[in-house]
Order: C-alpha cells, then structure tokens, then sequence
C-alpha cells in the first residue's frame, strides 16, 4: 500500500489551504485502507509498487503516478522510498468565484528506516512536498511493541512538520507554519474471529494556517453583485483531538467485515465523525472489497458564507471545508494475487484496482456563481467525485 508518514501525502488539491490538504488527506488515507491486521511487530516485506491516481470533482482534476520500494538489509533492518507525483488543473468553486483555473504540479519524495529488535519495531521517515507556491516537510519517529503473546500490539508515535507558504505571483508573500502530532494506538486479538482496535491523536499547528487564495465576501450595496471579497483571516494557533476504534470479524468462509468509527474535534469548533462498514470476500486468487462510509462536520466558530462587513471580526472564512457539510461515499476495490516458488527471484505479486465515489453536500455554503440569485440566497453548494487508483505490486 502506498503512504508516508507525512500528513500531506495526498495533497487536497480542492484548494491551496493547510485544513483542505488535511481534510482531503484524511478522506483518502480514509478510502485507502482495507481491514486492518494484526500490527505485529514484524520488518515489512521486500516489495516494488508502481500506481497511478486519479481525482476528479468540483471542477478540480488531480493524477500522476508513484512508486515505492521496501527492501529488508539483514534482520533487523529494512529500508524504504516513495515517490509521489500529482498534476494538478483546475479550481474549486470557492476559487473560481474569484480566480481563474489553474494548473501545477506537486512532487512528494519520502524515505524511511524500520528496525526490528525481538518484539519492538522502531520507525522514522522523512518526506518532502515541493510546489511551486508551497514546501512541506516532515519527520515521523514510532515505535511499536507486542505484548501478551503477540495477542496485543501497541504503537506510539509522534512527527513535526514545517511548512513555507507563498503566492503565485507575488513573491514578496512569504509565511511559515509549524506543525506536531502524537498518536497512540492499541490493537487487541479478541477471539479467533475479531481483531480490534483503538487509537487517539493530537495535533497541534502554529503558524500561517490559513489560505492565501481563499476569500471571504461581505455585503456592499454599491457593487455590481451585492458583495465583495477580501482575504480571509485566521487564528495563528490550532490544536485538534481525534479518537478512533475499529474492528474486523473473520466469517467461516474466510471472508470479513470490518467497521470504523472515528470523532474529531479542533479549537477551531470543528466537530465531526466518520462511520465506515465493509466486507472483503476471496474468490479464488481475487479479493472483493467493498464499504460505505459517511462524514459529517459542524463548521468552524469564524466560519459564514456572507459577512455584513469587511472587519465585521477579528477572523473570518469562507473556505467550504470549515463550514457545515456532510459526504456520503461508496468503493469497490479488486485485487488478484499470484503466488511464485519461494526459490525464485520473485515470490508473488498482485494488481489491484479501486474506485470510490463521493457526493459532498454543504449545509451553508452558498455557490455565488449562481446567476440572477438574490444575495445571501444562493443554492446551497453539493458535488460529486470519484477516486480511482491502479497499481502492481511485486515482492522479492
């Protein structure tokens, strides 16, 4: 499976701000997982993965490819490197009611070491995010240890991030963001037939969070709309909580479900929560997967779609992905695996196909695009999106 310890492995791309990167990121990591294991503390396999993505929705197209390989020195030690690639045109509509389309490229390298002593997995990374308005990095340092058996694993980790933000075309616009996360997390083998698991998070941002392309709109009967736009406006500080627990029940047929259920919230007044339920079923060398999983959020405190005034507040924004709005999204994942002779080069490999969709639905946001609408009575905002991934895997 393709990922980093870096929080912006997938970019969001909807829109330039740090909370849409974040947000999307989450969805993604979110659509990307498949039943969870046992986390045993074990070295991963020696593999090659070669992928390409897809996004598409709310006028906002993303694709390009990434590779990765892991590879085992010894015992003890193995290595890994990711390289990650998304090209980038189009805007969202937050953007395109007050800029034009837009095209770039985005480039992501990260690289990792894990080292295996007995029962204890130790990990760190380091991933670099590099566009042409925006460069993030980040460093990750985990442990992990087996208990009672190898029936309970127990993981901590934590990793800081520091981010430069700038501003196509004004090259005057330089800001900075720092960023830290701890996490803990326990899996638990229950019965022969359920595996679950529990894990908390914390993540604490300081900095420029905000979104130099973003606007917010304020009442003014002299314009030709109604309204005007000026730059949004937010707290230089920002700390969240995230609170997750999951399970996987084993069928006699060797089938599974599995369920995910996870709450969040932020000194922003952002609350929200997720519930996932799939089933994975084997037939013959393929794996079926398919779930359904609904979001939904409670906006930011500064957070309205239309202002009386451009200082009405000290902070004040308008970006969709702090306001009220809730996401339904349904996936069908397929893999098929061949198995080799353990004494070849090659000991098995598998091709895997996913494609999700996703309809979002805004409770109040407003699409100001809407022609002859009376201000502040819009259409409520709504889209729809798919995610598509492809990718060969091949371990040695």
């Amino acid at each position: 499976m393709f990922n980093s310890h870096n929080d912006n492995s997938l970019t969001s791309r909807l829109g330039k701000s740090p909370i849409s990167r974040i947000c999307y990121g989450f969805i993604i990591c979110v659509l990307l997982m498949t039943t969870m294991g046992v986390y045993a503390a074990v070295l991963p396999d020696d593999r090659s993965d070669i992928m390409y993505h897809k996004y598409s929705g709310d006028g906002v197209s993303i694709d390009g490819p990434s590779y990765l390989l892991r590879k085992k020195v010894g015992n003890h030690v193995s290595f890994s490197a990711n390289y990650y690639v998304d090209t980038v045109s189009g805007a969202s509509i937050d953007v395109r009611a007050t800029a034009s389309p837009y095209q770039e490229q985005r480039k992501e390298t990260s690289v990792g070491v894990d080292y295996l002593n007995e029962k204890t997995l130790l990990s760190t990374g380091y991933t670099n995010s590099s566009e042409n308005d925006f460069e993030a990095n980040s460093v990750f340092l985990g442990v992990k240890q087996d208990f009672f058996g190898d029936l309970s694993t127990v993981s901590i980790n934590w990793s800081k991030g520091w981010d430069e933000v700038g501003v196509r075309g004004d090259d005057s616009f330089a800001e900075e963001a720092d960023r830290q996360k701890f996490g803990f997390g326990w899996t638990q083998v229950m019965t022969k037939s359920l595996i679950m698991g529990f894990s908390a998070e914390h993540i604490s941002d300081e900095g420029y969070l905000n979104n130099p392309y973003r606007s917010i709109r304020f009442l003014d009967p002299d314009s030709e709309r109604g309204f005007r736009f000026t730059r949004e406006t937010y707290p230089t500080t920002r700390s969240s909580n995230a609170y997750s627990i999951n399970a996987n029940y084993y069928l006699p047929y060797r089938a599974a479900l599995y369920a995910d259920a996870r709450i969040y919230n932020d000194s922003w007044g952002i609350d929200a929560n997720n519930f996932k339920l799939g089933y994975i079923h084997p037939i013959g060398g393929w794996t079926i997967d398919i779930f359904a999983r609904h979001y939904s959020q409670e906006s930011a405190d500064f957070y309205g779609d239309l202002f009386a005034r451009e200082d009405e507040f000290n902070f004040m924004a308008r970006d969709k992905e702090m306001s009220s709005y809730s996401g339904i999204t349904a996936g069908l994942h397929l893999s098929y695996e061949w198995q080799f002779s353990q004494t070849a080069t090659f000991k098995k490999s598998s091709i895997h196909f996913e494609y999700d969709y996703m309809r979002f639905d805004y409770d109040n946001f407003r699409d100001v695009t809407a022609v002859d609408a009376v201000v502040g009575e819009e259409p409520l905002f709504g889209f729809s999106a798919y995610v598509l991934k492809i990718y060969a895997s091949i371990w040695y």
